[in-house]
């Protein structure tokens, strides 16, 4: 039996009725009063924005309110526009699913009046009784048919972690934005400078109108986090601009390895140890600031870690022998254990005495020295050092275009910020021959950066090391 309103419920749909007109104009006032969500004023320009402009591009540092903002817009299309279409979508189902789409419920359930009149579900919101024609769906930008076949007089795509959807994604959905009162608002951390969003900010920006976020400006945003980051990586840095400021990074063309690739491999691959074969990189530091870094891997996947600081190489060995064992206790499957060190000066030592270990206690364990100085066997990398480093960044840009064609990342990255920090920070030059060298330590310390201690023990775990038959990944 269908229920009746109460009066109450009544009288509110009619007065909503009553001010569409005016809603359309602004949208300010329909989340005041249909959402009770109150905008700061970035938010508040953007929807006036939106209000009177087709194409709306927003660059923003992290926690400034953005996802709330999209939802807010959601719902005013979904609610004041006849008939609309409104399609969300991200680069991941992550981000849609569990951010955005739940973010729209949330101010959706909190209104009686589109309690009321809009029915939401996993995938789709809808107005009651038009469900083939009036609605809001969330799809995930991994691939460009998910974007066609969109046609009303009334469309709003949002677009949200917009740097992170490939441009041929981009490409359909500026495609289908054909009709007079059809929209677009793409929002996003500018996390690379190439492709549609970059642009909108930069060559096509007299197309749209744009504006910038920072956290330094939002009320919203945790000072404790913003003075973390500043301590941790500097005004100025990539990291800096990109999480802070809302500004695109500078350092995309003398930055070896992309922000943007290290935290796809962070955040985005989710894979599950593989094979029966453990690799485990050391690179061992002297003695004072610089750190001794261990990383054991199965397959794509760090399996553990070990770090320590002011230790002498006898205990470097012990502690690389005792991480081999603590991973064959919880992975019981490991039949073959090769360990790459860095051999170039101290881990000369460590080399040394794990050999004879090895052959003491006939372990059987392959124990492979590396010296990053030596020739590479790709021409283009003017040392075996450049050319490894070459092998992860192939690899982390690998996961994003995989990605895209709906296949799984081969490498997933901690949950490090150190280790991201130091992949991302490295710059590399061309050298008068023509090769690829990166930034020497001495250089980045100039800088004021850390010595990449966690990079290269991770490097020297995933890449490919020569052995005595031949180059092996694993």
């Amino acid at each position: 039996m269908k229920q009746k309103d109460s009066p109450e419920t009544k009288r509110r749909l009619q007065a909503f009725k009553i001010r569409i007109p005016e809603y359309r104009k602004n949208p300010i006032l329909f989340c005041q009063e249909m959402l009770k969500f109150y905008p700061d004023d970035w938010q508040a320009s953007t929807l006036m924005d939106l209000a009177n402009n087709p194409r709306v591009s927003v660059r923003s540092g992290q926690g400034v309110g953005k996802t709330g903002l999209e939802a807010a817009t959601a719902l005013w299309f979904l609610s004041c526009f006849p008939y609309p279409k409104v399609i969300c979508t991200a680069p991941t189902r992550q981000q849609l699913h569990d951010v955005l789409w739940a973010e729209i419920n949330k101010w959706q359930s909190k209104s009686p009046v589109l309690k009321r009149i809009l029915k939401w579900t996993k995938t789709k919101i809808y107005m009651k009784n038009y469900e083939e024609r009036w609605f809001a769906t969330a799809r995930t930008a991994t691939k460009p048919e998910n974007m066609q076949g969109f046609h009303e007089d009334y469309m709003l795509f949002i677009v949200d972690e917009a740097s992170g959807v490939a441009d041929p994604i981009m490409e359909a959905i500026l495609g289908t934005l054909s009709g007079e009162f059809n929209k677009i608002l793409m929002c996003g951390n500018p996390t690379k400078t190439s492709g549609v969003f970059y642009d909108s900010h930069n060559k096509d920006r007299s197309d749209y109108k744009t504006r910038k976020v920072s956290c330094l400006d939002s009320p919203r945003t945790s000072k404790e986090n913003i003075a973390m980051l500043k301590r941790k990586y500097g005004e100025g840095s990539d990291v800096w601009r990109v999480r802070v400021e809302g500004e695109f990074p500078r350092g995309e063309s003398d930055t070896f390895i992309s922000l943007e690739a290290a935290e796809f491999a962070k955040d985005e691959v989710k894979i599950e140890p593989s094979g029966t074969k453990l690799f485990v990189g050391v690179d061992v530091a002297r003695f004072g600031d610089d750190e001794t870094t261990m990383y054991a891997r199965m397959g794509g996947k760090v399996v553990k870690t070990h770090f320590h600081h002011k230790q002498d190489t006898m205990t470097t060995t012990g502690w690389v022998l005792r991480l081999v064992d603590d991973v064959k206790v919880e992975h019981s499957e490991v039949d073959e254990v090769e360990i790459r060190i860095d051999d170039s000066g101290i881990g000369g030592a460590v080399t040394d005495r794990l050999n004879e270990i090895n052959e003491e206690k006939g372990l059987g364990y392959t124990i492979i020295p590396v010296n990053n100085g030596s020739a590479a066997e790709d021409a283009h990398y003017g040392n075996l050092g450049a050319e490894q480093w070459g092998h992860i960044k192939e690899m982390l840009e690998a996961n994003m275009s995989n990605y895209v064609l709906g296949k799984p990342g081969d490498l997933q990255l901690p949950d490090d910020e150190k280790l991201i920090t130091q992949l991302t920070s490295r710059k590399w030059r061309m050298g008068s021959n023509g090769k690829i060298f990166l930034e020497r330590k001495e250089d980045m310390k100039k800088r004021g950066l850390q010595s990449p201690d966690r990079a290269d023990g991770f490097i020297l775990a995933f890449a490919n090391v020569q052995t005595e038959s031949g180059f092996a990944f694993g």
